[in-house]
Order: C-alpha cells, then structure tokens, then sequence
C-alpha cells in the first residue's frame, strides 16, 4: 500500500518542473547544522507543492551530526537522506526527505561557474528582496512560466550574506515574493512561494 506523501518519479506533467535550489553562502567548507535542518524542512515542502530539491555548493563531505567528532562524508543523495532522517523529527521524520532522494528527486550540485546554473534544471529565478528593477518578477509571472510547461529553478540564499553578486547578475529574473522587499528568513520562503505559486495554477 502506498504511504501517504510517498513521492513517486516524476513523470509527464501539465506543468512545468520547479527545483527548489538552496545555494550555500555559508563558508562554502564548513558545514553547519543549519543545512540539515533546512534539508528536514525542504523536504515535505518539495512532496507537498510536486517539486525537486537541489542543492548547490553544500560541502557534504565535511558533514557532521550534532555533538560528533567526526565527519560523516556524505556522496549521494541517499547518503544526505539518510544523515538528514537520522538527526531530524520534521517529514514524519526525515522520511518524506528520503521518499524525495529515493524517488530521483533531490539533485546535489557544486557551485555553479561564475553563476551558470545547469541549463536542464529549467529558467533561473533568483529569489532576493530587493530585485533588479529590469528582472523583477512574480509569483504569477512565473507560474503563467510553469503553465507553459517551462521548467523553473527557483534559487534561494542559505546563509547570512544573500545570493551572492554573480548569482544575481547571471539569473534572467529576480522574485521578491511579498510585493513589499521584506527579507525572509530561507526556511520561511520555501515554504511560501510554492504555496502561492499552486494557488495561481489552480486558479
């Protein structure tokens, strides 16, 4: 029997593909705990709103659970799923993360050069809440993209510093989700643009 909120591959849709991309500004060799936790959180948010998660630049190799010794070098997907299911109670436990990685839908990446993201992971929209006046989005205009079958990449800052200048100056649009420049905190946005961007495809 199929559990509630198993992820199955992703196959032929109406829609576009999203990939909820998390980009490290954290120092790109130090891994924090924050990562893990953000990951737990993603997770159920990416099964919820029928999305990918991608992560970018995030130094797995020096992964280390809370109050370890020693790292836990971390080289798939299956391996981050398992260390995020093992350190959290968020997604039923990690289990709707693992559902995600298992079902080929949780992508991990290095940084991009000079902020060229892979071109098959769809149009890069770079969230940030003060954007560029000649790439300024929203939530509809992206999502009139989806129903297009256009496949989004949604990039979000994990870290205190923001997306980080090439990041921005690369990504074709810019989406300040509040229509009023307040800053989010990572968590917070995750889970509120594709919650608006569902409601637009359903209405």
């Amino acid at each position: 029997m199929k559990r509630a909120g198993e992820v199955p591959e992703r196959g032929e849709t109406a829609t576009g593909r999203i990939t909820l991309g998390l980009y490290n500004c954290y120092d790109p060799k130090q891994w924090q705990e924050i990562m893990r936790i953000t990951l737990a959180r993603a997770g159920p948010v990416a099964v919820a709103f029928d999305c990918d998660l991608a992560t970018f630049g995030f130094p797995f190799e020096q992964a280390r659970a809370r109050g370890a010794k020693s790292t836990d070098a971390l080289r798939s997907p299956g391996d981050v799923a398992r260390f995020v299911a093992e350190g959290t109670s968020i997604g039923e436990g990690g289990e709707l993360f693992r559902d995600l990685a298992a079902a080929g839908r949780f992508h991990i990446h290095p940084f991009p050069l000079d902020g060229a993201f892979p071109a098959k992971l769809g149009r890069v929209v770079a969230t940030t809440p003060a954007p560029a006046q000649d790439k300024a989005s929203t939530p509809l205009e992206v999502a009139v993209e989806l129903a297009a079958s256009r496949d989004q990449l949604l990039v979000y800052g994990l870290g205190p510093r923001g997306l980080p200048t090439e990041v921005l100056a690369r990504a074709p649009r810019h989406l300040e989700i509040s229509g009023r420049g307040v800053s989010m905190e990572t968590a917070t946005a995750l889970g509120a643009l594709p919650a608006m961007l569902a409601a637009h495809l359903q209405h």
